[in-house]
């Protein structure tokens, strides 16, 4: 059966990016090792430190700032992470000094908010909300 155990955040830069997703949105530092002039840097949710690791990748080629940059202009995230409380969360990372671009938004069964992880990303909370019965 496949499954996934990594996925990639194209970052503009390793140190800044291990610095933002640990101290400021509580990811948990897993794996840092050299390869060529970048890093192997993942983290991990603390909830789940067996889980799915986010590889904090160098955006070194040309189309991936290209890429990226053509998301943010749009307000696009490419990626999204889980919570259990977006109005906790977004109240919780604008008190460290978080930028977003899209305040938390009721879109029936979810409630999303868009922040600047500033490495070049937009990245999406998202809560999914009870099913009503």
């Amino acid at each position: 059966m496949i499954r996934v155990t990594v996925t990639s955040v194209l970052v503009d830069d390793q140190a800044k990016a291990l610095e933002f997703y640990t101290e400021k949105l509580g990811f948990t530092k897993k794996t840092d090792v050299p390869a060529g002039e970048a890093r192997w840097l993942t983290v991990v949710s603390p909830a789940d430190p067996d889980g799915v690791e986010v590889l904090l990748e160098p955006d070194g080629h040309p189309a991936s700032k290209v890429f990226k940059e053509a998301l943010v202009a749009d307000g696009i995230p490419w990626t999204q992470f889980a919570v259990d409380d977006v109005h906790a969360e977004v109240e919780r990372l604008k008190a460290l000094g978080v930028q977003f671009t899209q305040e938390a938004t009721d879109y029936g069964p979810v409630v999303v908010a868009v922040l600047d992880d500033t490495c070049g990303n937009l990245i999406q909370l998202a809560m999914m909300k009870p099913a009503e019965g």
